[in-house]
């Protein structure tokens, strides 16, 4: 085990290494804040269901001189989902869920206006139709489970459920959600706390109690290079009010992730508060067969189903990228170029989630992997701050990268 304290600019990294075959992700670590614009982060990885990393630090609000400590917390936007569809596979592996009936079946308002066919699955691998709220979302409407659920629930869908890809960005902590809620008999929150965070002693919340408010970090976000090409998904967010990626990136009545109403709002597929070490650790269970330190999440059954593909892209109509998802999950793509890339790269039987701006959390079964990154300087898109650590990771364990995966 090797202790760290080491300073960068924003402050000091600290942490351990308790491999010495994983050495090398401080220093991938260490660059991201020398070269590539970190300002505060965390890093954890776990190899066979052991911690392995554990690092911190730099500044989690540097308009305050708050240093990012080991118990900073911070949001982890879309990562939020896998946390959320974990519930999902659990409830359907208990028979609670089933993710081909109708969802009518448990939620008999959402069939208004041509959604009557709409599967959990469907739901799960964004194809459900309903990618962002046509109305205008009123100012911190995000926050009403009622008017969220009632708006999606008599919204006519953008295109037939299930014959389209359009990721449902924020929509996601909704149409899920409430399933999870009516099968379980509680909010998605309350059943992720009870029967993953607490059991698994995880500091994640979805809906954050106001205790937690003094260890946030302030998210920053992203600065976009005025030269650089204008994306598919640009030009729409730019040009065309009426798009898929500017509704998605506009239409959410003002929500904002440095905002107390976000934290404590319960939006499954956003406003997830956590770190990187709680984020590797339900990973960990994911990648050891379901079950960690005698904590049961779900079978090696389930893992199978988490890890098959129910919807691949080239072109997703909100993204406008290639999208491959796995039951709620993402999956890898071909190798990205460069670090302009909106997707990062991983092992052939990996899945997780990136969250908006470079975080992400993936589990590898085949590899007996875990790997989380939390930051609060969200990039442009995802970049090579989180791909530089997945790299080091796969290599530490003698795997090698090719073009569209990681192999033994």
């Amino acid at each position: 085990m090797t202790a760290i304290t080491k300073s960068v600019a924003t402050g000091t990294v600290e942490g351990e290494i308790l491999d010495d075959r994983f050495a090398p992700l401080l220093d991938e670590f260490l660059e991201n804040f020398a070269s590539r614009g970190e300002k505060g982060a965390s890093l954890c990885v776990t190899y066979e269901g052991k911690m392995v990393v554990d690092l911190w630090g730099g500044s989690a609000n540097p308009r305050e001189d708050l240093p990012w400590n080991k118990d900073t917390l911070s949001v982890i936007f879309s990562c939020t989902k896998g946390a959320l569809a974990l519930c999902a596979h659990m409830l359907i592996e208990e028979g609670k869920l089933d993710p081909d009936a109708p969802v009518t079946e448990f939620w008999p308002e959402y069939g208004a206006n041509g959604k009557q066919a709409t599967t959990l699955q469907m739901m799960l691998d964004h194809t459900a139709g309903v990618p962002v709220f046509r109305e205008e979302v009123p100012e911190g409407a995000l926050a009403d489970w009622n008017w969220a659920t009632s708006a999606l629930a008599a919204q006519e869908p953008y295109f037939e459920p299930g014959t389209r890809s359009a990721y449902h960005g924020l929509t996601f902590a909704w149409t899920v959600g409430e399933m999870v809620r009516r099968a379980a008999g509680m909010s998605a929150g309350a059943f992720f706390a009870e029967r993953i965070a607490r059991p698994l002693g995880l500091d994640f919340w979805i809906g954050a109690p106001e205790s937690i408010t003094p260890r946030l970090a302030r998210i920053f976000r992203p600065r976009f290079d005025p030269k650089a090409p204008m994306t598919p998904f640009m030009k729409q967010l730019m040009g065309d009010p009426k798009s898929l990626p500017h509704l998605f990136y506009n239409n959410a009545g003002g929500v904002s992730a440095n905002k107390p109403g976000y934290w404590q709002a319960e939006i499954g597929s956003a406003s997830g508060i956590s770190n990187a070490r709680s984020l590797a650790r339900m990973y960990a269970a994911l990648s050891c067969g379901g079950t960690l330190d005698g904590v049961r999440l779900v079978s090696s059954d389930a893992l199978i189903r988490m890890q098959t593909v129910t919807n691949a892209t080239h072109d997703d109509a909100t993204l406008r990228t290639p999208l491959r998802v796995a039951g709620g999950f993402m999956t890898t793509r071909q190798r990205p170029s460069g670090d302009t890339a909106s997707y990062h790269h991983f092992g052939r039987a990996a899945f997780g989630h990136t969250g908006s701006g470079g975080s992400f959390g993936i589990a590898d079964p085949e590899a007996r992997l875990s790997i989380a990154y939390v930051m609060n300087q969200q990039g442009p898109t995802l970049n090579m701050r989180g791909q530089s650590l997945i790299d080091a990771s796969y290599k530490a364990i003698g795997w090698r990268a090719t073009e569209f995966d990681y192999r033994p």
